[in-house]
């Protein structure tokens, strides 16, 4: 519950600095070295809290400077068209230079958008119909030891003497000495 309410505030706060950048660009638009600022304590936030910033929010931040992207303002937007079917949209920071590229693709969604992504329409789905929706992976077992089982009991018993019960007591004893090394230091 405590780390729900940590993350919870965290996103709100994110949401709060990103909200600010716009709102200062939309009221001044020579106010570009604060929404930088904003945008980049927002991903430094995010970076050390390891939070996922939605795609929407990274496709408006420049990975150079952090400026926040608003073309005509910040940024420069074209659409370029490399082959024959497939065409691009390169926004180009004015501040830095960076340039980000997007393929235009109606069809194309992102992880995010995709039913599959949602968490609660996976928990909905019974196992049967999500088993068949998976790829056959075959399950392979991984082993503990290269060696055999019988070798492995040889070596314990070579350790710890031919019973392997005198394992629990070399444990118990191991760790009584331990502690009484702790509280001599």
């Amino acid at each position: 519950m405590a780390l729900q309410l940590k993350d919870k505030e965290a996103h709100q706060r994110l949401n709060y600095l990103y909200q600010a950048a716009h709102c200062v660009l939309a009221q001044n638009p020579k106010n570009v070295e604060l929404a930088r600022f904003y945008c980049f304590t927002q991903k430094t936030i995010a970076r050390r809290l390891v939070l996922r910033q939605d795609p929407s929010v990274k496709r408006t931040l420049c990975k150079g400077c952090c400026t926040l992207l608003i073309p005509g303002v910040t940024a420069t937007t074209r659409q370029r068209r490399k082959k024959r079917k497939t065409s691009f949209t390169v926004v180009r920071c004015l501040s830095c230079g960076q340039t980000k590229t997007f393929q235009n693709n109606p069809d194309y969604r992102l992880w995010v958008e995709r039913p599959e992504a949602q968490l609660e329409l996976q928990e909905q789905l019974d196992p049967g119909t999500s088993a068949k929706n998976q790829p056959n992976i075959p399950k392979t077992r991984t082993p503990q030891s290269s060696k055999p089982a019988s070798a492995r009991l040889l070596g314990i018993q070579e350790v710890f003497g031919k019973d392997p019960g005198n394992v629990a007591h070399v444990e118990e004893k191991s760790q009584s000495h331990a502690c009484e090394r702790n509280v001599t230091l």
